[in-house]
């Protein structure tokens, strides 16, 4: 998720503060991916610094306001025009979690998938009613653009667990035609031969 050229996208509507920054991100989002105040306003240092944005004057109460800088909206043009790259995809704890629990001696790999799907299962179907209750205040879905945003997020989180469930599903019928490995020999616990010129030292210290 890119926190700058979201928060670029924002500031190209007119400029805004940072709390404003925060609460219109989270209402376009529908807070699937809650931001802090202090993240904000490090991200806007880092885009003061690199010439994207620029202080815009304060309110009365204080707020320093920032807007977008032509280089910025530049930045923010190219980002829209660029897609998403997958040649270095996200960390994705389950993937990893499946990954170590496979060579992980004693890890039972198929109740973890079961517990995985049953959790993603429920996450379906909170997301479903969502988006019903979403589009219940959108009709023929000619909600503004806030609202418009959060379907695309739902949608965008349905298909991804819809997706992942498909994979759990995959995992388990690949771990169930799996061949067990061969067990490895185990290892010859006598001790290894001595070469003969210390074993003869040996014996003669023994003399001695």
């Amino acid at each position: 998720m890119s926190i700058r050229h979201g928060l670029l996208a924002l500031l190209d509507q007119g400029p805004r503060y940072g709390y404003q920054l925060r609460t219109e991100f989270e209402a376009r989002t529908g807070a699937t991916w809650p931001l802090n105040v202090g993240q904000v306003y490090t991200t806007l240092g880092r885009l003061e610094r690199d010439g994207l944005v620029a202080p815009d004057g304060e309110d009365e109460e204080g707020h320093q306001f920032y807007a977008v800088t032509e280089k910025g909206r530049a930045e923010l043009r190219a980002w829209f025009d660029t897609p998403v790259a997958r040649t270095n995809p996200p960390r994705d704890e389950l993937a990893i979690k499946l990954a170590m629990a496979v060579t992980v001696p004693g890890v039972d790999v198929g109740a973890v998938v079961q517990g995985q799907r049953r959790h993603s299962l429920q996450a379906l179907q909170d997301y479903t009613r969502l988006k019903a209750r979403a589009l219940a205040g959108a009709v023929d879905e000619t909600a503004d653009d806030a609202d418009f945003a959060w379907l695309l997020v739902l949608d965008q989180l349905i298909f991804q667990t819809e997706a992942e469930v498909r994979w759990l599903d995959h995992c388990e019928t690949r771990l169930a035609n799996r061949k067990p490995a061969p067990a490895a020999a185990a290892p010859d616990a006598r001790a290894e031969p001595r070469p003969a010129g210390r074993r003869q030292k040996e014996r003669q210290g023994e003399r001695r």
